[in-house]
C-alpha cells in the first residue's frame, strides 16, 4: 500500500469483502485486492491528536510586521490572517466537514500505480449522465461538493429528471486523499489518461467531462486524445487564447492591433494576470523551496488564500464579517485539507510538471461547451473560444462568479452544466 504523509484511520470495504485499516502512519490492508485494477471504499477520521497538534501550531504562530500598504498589493493581508488563526484555532470543526464528506460515496482505485481517491454519486433516476468534474489548485474536491446533490438529484434542486448526471470527482494526483507521485511524470496528459481509465472503469461507455483551473486543462487534454466514450466537454476556464496573442503576453509586447472590445479586455486581464503569477513562477521552478509550507498552518493558509485579487479579496472579505460566495468554514474546510494531507508540495509540484501554456488552445476538436465568469482570471471572448473550440455549441456569460465557480456559485454553475449538456444527452 502507498504512504499517506498524515496520520489517518480509514474504512476501507474491498469490492470482494470489508477489510478494516487502521495504522497510524501508514494504512494497510487486511487483504490486498485480487486484481489491479479493484475498487476500495473509502472514509476519512482523522485523529483527535492531528487536530490537537494543528489547533496548539496555530497558536504558537510567528506573525510578521504588518504590510505597509493599506490594501491587499502586497498580498495576504495581517489581519485577515489573524482573524483566519482566531477562527481556525476556536471555532472551526472540522468534524462537521469529515461527516458530511463521509455521507456520500468515496472510493480509491489505482491507476498507473498511483492510488486515486475519488467521489461517485449515481443518480437514482434513470439515464442519468456520467460527468467527471476536475478541481484545481489551490482548490480540491472541497470545490465541488455543494453540487453534487443538485446535479445527481435535480428533482429536489428545480431540475428535471432528464437532467440527471452520475458525479465522478477525483483528488488529483498528490492532492486531497490521492496517493502523492515518488517520481517525475506525472503532469496533466497522464492524469488525463488516468481519468479515461478510471471512466472506463467505472464501466462508463458515455459520459461528459469539466474543468477549471488545472482541471480546464486536464479536461481540454483528455478531449484532445477523444477517447471512446468522452461525448462533450465543458469549461470555466477555457484555454482559447491565439498563439499570436500568447507570444506578445510572453514577450511583454504591446497589444496587438485589431482587437475587439472584449479581446482587448481579455488581454489586459491576462496582462495583469501575468505580473501577479508569483506563486505559479515559484512552484513551477522550485516547488521544494516551500517547504516552510508543511510546517506552519498558518504560512500555508496565507499562501492559499492569494491565488488571485478577485479570490484573495472574496475570502478575506468572509474573515471580515463580509460574507460573499464562501463562508469562513468552506474557506477552511479546504486548507484543513491541504494540512491535515501534508499536500502543499505535493500538490504545487503540478506547476512543475506542467509543460502547457495555462490558456492557449489545446486542440480540441469535440463537442465543447464554455461558461465565462465575470471575476474569471480572464474573460474568454466569443470570438476566441469560437476558433480554440471548432465544435463550439455552447458560449454563456454569467453575470457573477469567479475562479472558484462552482463553489462561489453552485446554483448558477449546476444551471450552466444542465443547459450546457443538454444538447448532448
Amino acid at each position: 500500500m502507498n504512504k499517506y504523509g498524515f496520520i489517518v484511520t480509514i474504512m476501507v470495504v474491498l469490492t470482494l469483502g470489508n477489510a478494516q485499516l487502521a495504522n497510524a502512519n501508514r494504512p494497510q490492508a487486511v487483504s490486498e485486492p485480487s486484481q489491479a485494477d479493484s475498487i476500495r471504499s473509502f472514509q476519512a477520521h482523522i485523529p483527535e491528536a492531528e487536530l490537537s497538534e494543528l489547533r496548539r501550531r496555530i497558536n504558537e504562530t510567528k506573525w510578521p510586521d504588518r504590510e505597509t500598504v493599506k490594501d491587499q498589493s502586497q498580498g495576504t493581508q495581517l489581519e485577515t490572517m489573524k482573524e483566519l488563526a482566531r477562527y481556525w484555532a476556536k471555532d472551526y470543526d472540522w468534524r462537521k466537514f469529515e461527516a458530511k464528506l463521509n455521507g456520500y460515496p468515496q472510493y480509491i482505485t489505482n491507476i498507473d500505480g498511483l492510488d486515486i481517491h475519488f467521489i461517485h454519486v449515481r443518480s437514482k433516476h434513470k439515464g442519468a449522465l456520467p460527468i467527471i468534474l476536475t478541481h484545481g489548485w489551490p482548490g480540491s474536491f472541497v470545490e465541488m461538493m455543494k453540487i453534487i446533490d443538485p446535479l445527481s438529484n435535480p428533482t429536489a434542486y428545480g431540475g428535471k429528471a432528464s437532467d440527471a448526471f452520475d458525479v465522478v470527482i477525483p483528488s488529483l494526483p498528490g492532492y486531497g486523499f490521492s496517493e502523492k507521485p515518488t517520481e517525475p511524470g506525472w503532469g496533466p496528459d497522464r492524469i488525463a489518461n488516468a481519468w479515461i481509465e478510471l471512466m472506463k472503469r467505472l464501466g462508463y461507455t458515455k459520459y461528459v467531462a469539466q474543468g477549471g483551473d488545472w482541471g480546464a486543462i486536464i479536461t481540454d487534454l483528455m478531449a484532445v486524445k477523444a477517447p471512446e466514450g468522452l461525448i462533450g466537454v465543458h469549461s470555466n476556464m477555457p484555454g482559447t487564447v491565439p498563439a499570436d496573442i500568447e507570444k506578445a503576453l510572453h514577450c511583454g509586447d504591446s497589444m496587438p492591433d485589431g482587437l475587439s472590445p472584449e479581446e482587448k479586455r481579455a488581454y489586459e486581464q491576462l496582462q495583469f494576470f501575468n505580473k501577479h503569477l508569483g506563486y505559479a513562477e515559484l512552484m513551477g521552478t522550485r516547488p521544494q523551496t516551500l517547504t516552510a509550507l508543511a510546517d506552519s498552518p498558518i504560512g500555508l493558509a496565507a499562501f492559499l488564500l492569494d491565488h488571485d485579487e478577485k479570490s484573495l479579496k472574496l475570502m478575506s472579505d468572509a474573515f471580515r464579517g463580509k460574507p460573499g460566495g464562501l463562508s469562513r468554514d468552506e474557506i477552511l474546510d479546504d486548507i484543513t485539507l491541504y494540512w491535515l494531507t501534508n499536500t502543499a508540495i505535493s500538490s504545487a509540484r503540478l506547476y512543475w510538471e506542467n509543460k502547457y501554456p495555462f490558456f492557449g488552445v489545446k486542440g480540441v476538436k469535440i463537442p465543447t461547451a464554455v461558461s465565462v465568469f465575470p471575476d474569471e482570471l480572464y474573460e474568454a471572448p466569443r470570438s476566441w473560444a469560437e476558433q480554440a473550440y471548432p465544435k463550439l455549441y455552447y458560449y454563456n456569460v454569467l453575470d457573477k462568479g469567479g475562479h472558484f465557480a462552482a463553489w462561489e456559485q453552485p446554483a448558477l454553475f449546476t444551471n450552466e452544466l444542465r443547459s450546457a449538456f443538454r444538447k448532448l444527452r
